[in-house]
């Protein structure tokens, strides 16, 4: 142990005393960096042997990178007077260690270098970024499965977090076919070819359809050349993957898919990477079943619409096949209410309660009797008061069907009058539905201009001068005024 050549230098006293407050690592150097003395409460923090390491500079006996480190803080402890830091990583005993130092000035000649071992306070610190950034994915991935039932989309954010935060070199997912028991490609990102796509695999065939089989995540740290025995397309060799995983998406005890994990050199994986891996494989498995359960709701939808649908066609083919309505004029007001609604700005999605409810208008003339609908003379007040019921009729068959409910506008209501005149709950202006008033309009112009029993067709002119001149009254100013526009009137 070298000494310095001042005579009052008492280094065991002195750094004793400092030692017993800061128990680590220990230096007393010249501002050269040549270490004199030091004290090391765990040997085994040292980056070399005191033998090696005494009498020689700081910068010399750690490595060239941390080296430099020191040499730019002695100069600067030296420039200033002021203590300097530096924070680096080395290689000891103990393994992968990393340290803060501090160079403190000590008179003119020495500083005295306090060195900490902040290894877990380096992982803690490390730890903590890694799940806020797992937590940041988990939002992102939680935000597209929320936002969009498009399962691409929600699968191409679940495989970019993968990639991230797995830190791996490509993924894709294969989804179930149960009907065929077969995994088919959804979507992969990271592989050099892009159609580098799986053909499908069948259940217990490969290490995905075994992550399948036995519901447990299949790893290979070495893949072998002829590891998927030709089910991969001839190009996917050229990817020169070397690792990979397949983990089974699982959600309410059935099986989805699988994700597959790719590297080009071997993983050696914690224990956080594979639980964050389990956390991505959840992920998938519930944006896959809600993918499908919102596809399975669509479709039940549809199926139930176009039930809907036949069924309502039926009741306005009996309407027309007791000779209560007449097809043509079904399909004229139809096609005449369409197009004004879209001239009042009424949206697409509104139409088609639209069209069901103009389909409907009459469907309460089912409750009433032949001979009274098919006399060819006028009615009395007793059989008219009859033929008004029907708006009602209509409303008590149609409201047992909650799929109608937004249909039952135009039924309903479209005797009503502006003025507040019509039948059957006499509503004034703004009171009787938007529907049913641009129903009214188009339903009076399709009468006029159509042959009946006991009238013969009014001219277009003259049904449009009649449909202005019941502005205010019978009509909503408002509609007439449109639907004049629209006949070019």
């Amino acid at each position: 142990m070298l000494h310095p050549d001042t005579p009052e230098f008492d280094p065991e006293r002195q750094l004793e005393a400092i030692f017993n407050a800061f128990p680590d690592l220990l230096f007393w150097t010249r501002f050269d960096g040549t270490i004199l003395h030091y004290r090391a409460g765990d040997p085994a923090l040292l980056y070399s042997s005191p033998e090696q390491f005494l009498g020689k500079t700081m910068q010399a006996i750690l490595p060239p990178e941390v080296g430099d480190l020191f040499e730019k803080a002695l100069r600067k402890a030296n420039a200033t007077g002021q203590v300097s830091g530096l924070k680096y990583k080395l290689t000891t005993s103990k393994g992968e260690r990393w340290f803060d130092a501090r160079l403190v000035p000590e008179g003119r000649e020495h500083v005295i270098v306090l060195v900490r071992d902040i290894t877990e306070h380096v992982h803690m610190s490390e730890r903590s970024r890694l799940q806020l950034r797992q937590l940041t994915a988990l939002h992102a991935i939680d935000a597209a499965i929320s936002s969009s039932f498009d399962l691409t989309v929600t699968l191409s954010v679940i495989l970019r977090e993968v990639i991230n935060q797995l830190a791996v070199d490509a993924a894709d997912v294969l989804l179930f076919n149960s009907r065929m028991r077969m995994l088919e490609f959804a979507a992969g990102k990271g592989f050099r070819m892009p159609e580098a796509h799986r053909p499908a695999v069948r259940v217990g065939e490969g290490y995905a359809g075994i992550a399948v089989l036995e519901r447990r995540t299949v790893s290979l740290s070495t893949l072998p050349s002829n590891w998927m025995e030709g089910a991969l397309l001839p190009d996917f060799n050229l990817e020169g993957f070397m690792s990979y995983y397949a983990v089974p998406l699982i959600a309410k005890g059935q099986v989805k898919g699988v994700l597959e994990i790719y590297h080009r050199s071997p993983l050696t994986p914690q224990e956080d990477w594979l639980e964050f891996l389990g956390m991505l494989a959840s992920q998938a498995a519930l944006a896959i079943d809600s993918a499908s359960m919102f596809l399975d709701l669509q479709n039940a939808n549809a199926e139930l619409g176009m039930a809907y649908d036949a069924m309502i066609e039926s009741w306005s083919k009996a309407l027309e096949v007791s000779g209560r309505e007449d097809r043509i004029h079904i399909r004229n007001v139809i096609k005449l209410t369409e197009q004004l609604s879209r001239q009042m700005g009424i949206q697409e999605d509104e139409l088609v309660h639209i069209r069901r409810g103009a389909l409907l208008h009459d469907v309460g003339k089912i409750g009433i009797s032949d001979q009274i609908l098919n006399r060819p003379g006028p009615l009395d007040e007793k059989e008219w008061e009859i033929v008004r019921r029907h708006p009602q009729m209509a409303g008590q068959i149609l409201s047992t069907v909650a799929y109608l409910a937004p249909a039952l506008k135009i039924p309903l209501y479209h005797h009503e009058r502006w003025d507040g005149s019509g039948y059957p709950n006499g509503l004034l202006q703004d009171q009787i539905p938007l529907p049913a008033r641009i129903f009214s309009v188009v339903d009076v112009y399709d009468s006029l201009t159509s042959e009946r029993p006991f009238r013969s067709a009014w001219p277009v002119t003259r049904a449009l001068e009649h449909v202005r001149q019941e502005a205010g009254r019978h009509f909503d100013p408002t509609v007439v005024k449109a639907f004049l526009q629209m006949m070019g009137a």
